[in-house]
């Protein structure tokens, strides 16, 4: 399969803003009444990722994530729509993201991602899925499909 660039249905992209002061900066990421009832969070984690690394590609069956890059390095994003039932299958988009243009986003099951810090600083991402890692007490297989292990994947970071 041969992707084609252009924006991916389902994903919601949202700039975060920073509020600044003497004291130093405070940010939003996630308000329940900005966002449907169906990605609203369960769980949460933050990552840190070394300069030059990517996290992905890979996808959920069921979950989704809820991603916030707001620095203090930038990401460049991957996502790859993977769902024949969707209207924009086929596509891939890719952005930075971070430090220079804080954004949160809504990666919907099926959608496969990809993220890698482009900057020379250690960047930190915060992810608010809206399904438990591995189900309620930690008893269900991992939701996860992980292109990143084939050498032969088709999901490319470039």
């Amino acid at each position: 399969m041969e992707f084609r660039d252009g924006p991916i249905d389902g994903i919601i992209w949202k700039s975060l803003r920073f509020f600044k002061d003497h004291r130093g900066w405070l940010v939003e990421l996630f308000r329940h009444d900005e966002l449907d009832a169906q990605w609203h969070p369960v769980m949460a984690y933050v990552s840190m990722t070394e300069p030059g690394v990517a996290r992905g590609p890979h996808e959920h069956v069921d979950q989704a994530d809820y991603f916030c890059f707001y620095g203090p390095s930038n990401f460049k994003v991957y996502l790859w729509d993977n769902r024949p039932s969707s209207p924009t299958y086929g596509n891939r988009e890719i952005r930075l993201v971070g430090a220079d243009d804080p954004y949160a986003l809504v990666v919907p099951p099926g959608v496969v991602h990809a993220y890698k810090n482009a900057g020379d600083v250690q960047g930190i991402v915060l992810n608010a899925a809206n399904r438990l890692y591995k189900g309620w007490g930690k008893t269900e297989p991992v939701d996860e499909i992980r292109h990143e292990e084939h050498a032969d994947s088709i999901y490319k970071l470039i």
